[in-house]
């Protein structure tokens, strides 16, 4: 953005001058208004802004004192000001000083005097600026550290108070899950490719919801997968747009749809609760919606309240062939799986197959087979184990009566178990974290590694998180962050040169990361370090 530059004098030619001395464009700024005394240039800033106010002293009506102590006084602009004159009097200069003007020059001007201080006032905003955006960032990670603890069920007071206070919550509010719904897609694409989608959702979110758009949860927020974004939605979001809520939630889901570049968005829910300080019962609701997606209704907005609720309708649970087809699934008997969906398969058809059975059927189905995981090992996230699940099994595939789909899952879901019974966990995750080690700054995913050791990839992603207390990619990022951090310290190398050395290439992306895991920004870790060491 160009720097917006006010020339103040009663004499025109002065104006015209100054106005022609130097290429302002080229040095980056505009004249948005030249004015002839000090009033006319306190009734453009009621309504315009500039952030270099060049200004003589002599003036009809308010003088170029006045002008800049009614600047100060009012706190109308924190423009940079600089006085012109044709008088030497210290007691100018002095007033001057008093209130804060950047410099006090002797008319004439000469060019490289005037361009020596419009670079210097370039030099200095834009120094200001990086600190006002780095001063935002770190409120923003504070802001998300309460939130975080909010979400773990603990309400703190003081946390809630600071929570209340910024993210304007009044009356009820639900915790929101926004999902890339297409998992096979995104698996191949490079770490940058999914940033740089969820960034092109995140900005449409924000244009759409304009001043509510600090309730979108992006990069610096832990608590959402790699694949999501996290939203506050409170209910005088939807009522100053005269919109009932789920009105407000189609709206909002079209505009996410915007900037996903076709790839299915989905939004999920969590349950209304009264007051932020019961947003952890929301959240929670809302991640029980992210496991079950994978075998619902194809929907673009999912509701807890709705997903959740018991039907009317009775449907009946083929108790002995379900009981027949966890025996076999936990034996890896592929005979006797094939065996045991034809039955179950056979009993549904004898009961003309409802959507409401089949569905009671598969859910009871899936939990079973979960128990069966936890027995394994149970520490085994049972988040992940129904991340696989949904992953594998479709419910649509089901119910149109694909056996063969079934089978496929029952089969596939036996051989993951299998891999749990193994307990191969402490030998494949020293090597594999070895590998991670040397070889961090590449685009590495759970589903190279799982082929190159032969593991099931959702497997190793629970092993990673039973281990590690993080999630795979966490892991690898905190790998790369660290070696960044050695850099900062041991080389002169330029930030940039770092971010692309241990693997990143969106120089924002690096910055936000290396945020959230040391608490401040690289130049200034890099400062503080430096002078501890002097």
């Amino acid at each position: 953005m160009a720097m917006r530059v006010m020339l103040v004098d009663d004499e025109p030619f002065i104006l015209q001058g100054l106005s022609r001395l130097i290429d302002w464009e080229r040095e980056g700024c505009e004249v948005v208004k030249t004015a002839a005394d000090g009033q006319e240039a306190i009734e453009y800033l009621a309504e315009g802004e500039a952030d270099l106010i060049i200004t003589d002293i002599r003036m009809p009506r308010m003088n170029g004192i006045e002008l800049l102590e009614h600047l100060r006084a009012e706190k109308i602009s924190d423009a940079y000001v600089v006085i012109l004159s044709g008088y030497s009097d210290f007691k100018y200069a002095q007033a001057a000083i008093r209130y804060e003007a950047m410099e006090y020059l002797l008319k004439p001007v000469q060019k490289e005097q005037l361009l020596g201080l419009v670079r210097k006032v370039a030099k200095n905003r834009a120094v200001s600026r990086q600190e006002e955006l780095d001063t935002k960032k770190m409120q923003r990670g504070y802001l998300l550290q309460n939130l975080s603890v909010l979400l773990q069920g603990r309400t703190e007071e003081q946390r809630l108070s600071y929570v209340r206070e910024h993210f304007r919550c009044t009356g009820g509010v639900r915790y929101l899950h926004i999902c890339l719904n297409d998992l096979a897609a995104l698996e191949e694409m490079t770490d940058e490719e999914v940033v740089a989608l969820k960034d092109a959702v995140y900005e449409c979110a924000a244009s759409w919801l304009q001043e509510d758009a600090d309730h979108l949860l992006g990069e610096f927020f832990a608590y959402e997968e790699e694949y999501e974004l996290g939203f506050l939605y409170c209910e005088h979001m939807a009522a100053k747009r005269n919109l009932s809520e789920g009105a407000f939630m189609r709206a909002f889901h079209q505009a996410l749809q915007n900037g996903s570049k076709n790839m299915p968005v989905i939004l999920l829910l969590g349950k209304w609760v009264e007051d932020i300080a019961k947003i952890s019962h929301s959240y929670s609701s809302a991640c029980v919606l992210r496991s079950f997606k994978g075998f619902q209704e194809r929907q673009n907005v999912f509701y807890y309240e709705k997903e959740v609720q018991v039907g009317e309708a009775k449907p009946i649970l083929c108790g002995d062939s379900l009981d027949a087809l966890v025996k076999a699934v936990e034996a890896g008997d592929s005979l006797a799986i094939n065996k045991s969906v034809d039955a179950l398969f056979t009993e549904m058809d004898r009961l003309d197959r409802t959507r409401e059975t089949v569905v009671m059927n598969l859910n009871w189905l899936i939990f079973r087979l979960l128990s069966l995981a936890m027995e394994q090992d149970e520490s085994v996230s049972q988040d992940e184990v129904l991340s696989f699940i949904s992953g594998n099994v479709s419910k649509e595939e089901i119910i149109r009566g694909s056996r063969a789909h079934l089978r496929k899952f029952a089969g596939e879901y036996a051989e993951y178990l299998a891999q749990l019974k193994k307990n191969i966990s402490g030998g494949i995750l020293q090597e594999i974290e070895c590998e991670i080690r040397e070889r961090y700054a590449e685009n590495l995913t759970l589903r190279e590694l799982g082929q190159k050791y032969y593991i099931n990839s959702s497997y190793l992603g629970q092993i990673f998180r039973k281990r590690y207390g993080q999630s795979f990619k966490s892991y690898l990022n905190t790998c790369r962050i660290s070696e960044a951090a050695l850099q900062l310290v041991r080389t002169d190398k330029k930030i940039g040169e770092i971010a692309e050395d241990v693997g990143y290439h969106d120089l924002d992306y690096f910055i936000s990361r290396f945020i959230e895991q040391e608490g401040c920004t690289p130049s200034r870790y890099r400062k503080q370090a430096r002078e501890r060491q002097e």
